[in-house]
């Protein structure tokens, strides 16, 4: 466990983090509480927070509340208070700013190393409900919530001067997929496609049925587009094993540039528009939503591409 250690003695420190090293945790020691809280919000891999009740800066309890706000829902972050007293009132004081277990200070060998064998457990459940909860149960890709409050964080960067694009797309005739193949072959080309574009590095996450997105900060358009072109004609060479049989398949891709005064909805509806232009199009080609004057014709045109897709499919079954 990557532990953050913080006492106002140095002796004390040397001496836990020669404990703590032997058994192979990454101690990183500290005197003052502010520096030891700087560190945490700066490296989202710490685990663990070993700190005394009594600091120099702040108190061993503000300490707590800090760090425990800043873990929040999405990052765990196990924390044990140390004290010379074992008050009751310091170990209630304790626990109700934040910390999850205490330890008499010097601790116990054996007892400090057992309890960070339990925090070790609790922190990757933690972690594995944390993943579950953010990660789309089908592709493996975020799902549909988490990229939402993942574009969010992105946007706020945009807001202030950063660059970001987008790029939407889905699968074209999956419908086809599904009927002729089954909803496993369709799975599976879910997963195919989700797997190809996760080799991009960029945020990816699932939309809901066949349809994906890629958020690229610091990305500009061009390079969107580039990248889009990309993905196209990998995916079109994909092939997706069904049994004995290999089915190819195409996508339609949707791209857009975040702009001044830009939300995320506007952001990705832009982008929703230029793939259901991509369907009207054709299928299987890119379309740049920033290309497209008519943002406020956006029902009409989705409408218009579900009108046009039923015909396709009448025409086709005849």
């Amino acid at each position: 466990m990557r532990v953050v250690l913080v006492d106002p003695s140095r002796t004390v420190l040397k001496c836990l983090t020669r404990m703590l090293e032997t058994q192979g945790h990454d101690v990183h020691p500290f005197t003052d509480g502010t520096e030891a809280l700087q560190y945490i919000k700066l490296n989202h891999l710490v685990d663990a927070l070993i700190t005394s009740s009594q600091l120099s800066s702040m108190s061993g309890r503000e300490l707590c509340l800090e760090v425990r706000g800043i873990a929040g829902c999405r990052r765990p972050i196990y924390i044990l208070m140390m004290s010379s007293s074992d008050e009751r009132r310091i170990v209630v004081e304790a626990l109700d700013h934040g910390a999850d277990d205490f330890i008499s200070k010097p601790p116990v060998t054996e007892e400090l190393y057992a309890r960070l064998r339990a925090a070790n457990r609790i922190v990757s459940m933690q972690r594995e409900l944390i993943r579950l909860a953010a990660t789309d149960f089908l592709t493996g890709v975020l799902n549909r919530r988490t990229l939402f409050e993942k574009a969010q964080e992105l946007c706020a960067r945009a807001e202030i001067g950063g660059v970001l694009s987008t790029i939407m797309f889905d699968i074209d005739y999956f419908k086809r997929i599904n009927d002729s193949y089954g909803h496993s072959a369709g799975d599976e080309a879910l997963r195919g496609i989700a797997r190809e574009v996760s080799k991009e590095g960029a945020t990816v996450g699932r939309l809901g049925g066949e349809e994906f997105a890629i958020l690229l900060e610091g990305v500009p358009l061009s390079r969107a587009v580039e990248i889009a072109e990309s993905l196209r004609l990998r995916l079109q060479e994909l092939e997706v094993s069904i049994g004995e049989k290999k089915i190819s398949l195409t996508c339609s891709f949707g791209v857009s540039q975040w702009q001044a005064d830009d939300t995320i909805d506007v952001l990705l509806g832009r982008a929703d528009v230029a793939l259901y232009k991509a369907k009207t199009d054709g299928r299987n080609r890119i379309v740049v939503g920033e290309c497209m004057s008519d943002a406020a014709g956006y029902d009409r045109l989705k409408s218009a591409v579900r009108s046009g897709s039923r015909d396709l499919q009448k025409s086709v079954a005849a």
